[in-house]
């Protein structure tokens, strides 16, 4: 009994806010609605605070009031996890506010919602480099800005899953045996990021790609194709004299000497 009673005092409360909300929602009063939007925020209810704040803009663009409801209602999206429409808003708010002292705040915030979208580097990569796009113009506008350290920590952070992203789609060709382009993704990953952590082990799966591949190729191409196995080789011992693959590189540049020796005899 005191359960049901509970539960149907709950269903009144709640439908008892549902429809303040709803009231308020339709009253056609500009300054209620206004108000409501604010308490709302206040009290963190983004998706009713959102609601009303859409509302409320129309009536007080140009007034003093916009600016404020501008950037709440870029953070209702923000605080419902829409950050695709959030960075949309605060973008949107640091061109048209571009005097306000907001400004640098909606500008930051634009770029790091795009950060939030950045997924692990298994996936598409769009919104990392967004995101490494908005943080380094944000340094740019605002070298001064408190934010910095943060917006530059957070590039490195991104750009290490870009190099991640880059590192596993070498090695996907690698392992399917597309040894030619593994090579050339290997590549452009070295010369995208020369320092990666994974430099030295992309140096080392190149030689073997190239080896690989200039084995199965055509007699005419060999000898090309071992001559770049020994010019990875050249290099890779330069960069990592005391590399833990050494012994297998130097065993692969063995055996590519003796078949460019049988090529040329």
């Amino acid at each position: 009994m005191k359960k049901s009673v509970l539960i149907i005092f709950i269903s009144v409360v709640l439908f008892a806010c549902k429809s303040e909300f709803e009231s308020v929602r339709t009253s056609n009063n500009p300054e209620l609605i206004y108000q409501k939007a604010l308490e709302f925020y206040e009290e963190e209810e983004w998706l009713k605070a959102q609601t009303l704040l859409e509302l409320s803009i129309p009536n007080y663009r140009g007034k003093s009031e916009a600016e404020e409801l501008f950037l709440k209602f870029a953070y209702t999206h923000y605080y419902n996890n829409e950050f695709i429409l959030a960075a949309h808003y605060f973008r949107n708010f640091s061109t048209t506010f571009y005097n306000s002292d907001k400004r640098e705040e909606a500008e930051y915030m634009s770029a790091y919602s795009n950060y939030r979208l950045s997924p692990n580097p298994k996936l598409d990569q769009t919104y990392t480099e967004k995101a490494i796009e908005g943080l380094q113009t944000f340094i740019n506008t605002h070298p001064r800005s408190e934010r910095v350290e943060e917006c530059n920590a957070l590039i490195d952070e991104m750009r290490r899953k870009l190099e991640i992203k880059a590192f596993q789609e070498g090695q996907l060709y690698y392992n399917i045996g597309q040894y030619e382009s593994a090579v050339r993704s290997f590549t452009n990953m070295l010369n995208q990021y020369p320092d990666a952590e994974e430099a030295e082990r992309v140096r080392y799966l190149m030689i073997k790609a190239t080896y690989q591949f200039a084995k199965k190729s055509i007699y005419d191409k060999k000898e090309e194709r071992y001559e770049n196995t020994v010019a990875l080789y050249n290099k890779f011992v330069k960069k990592h004299p005391t590399s833990e693959y050494s012994k297998e590189v130097a065993d692969i540049y063995n055996n590519t000497v003796e078949e460019l020796q049988k090529l040329k005899a």
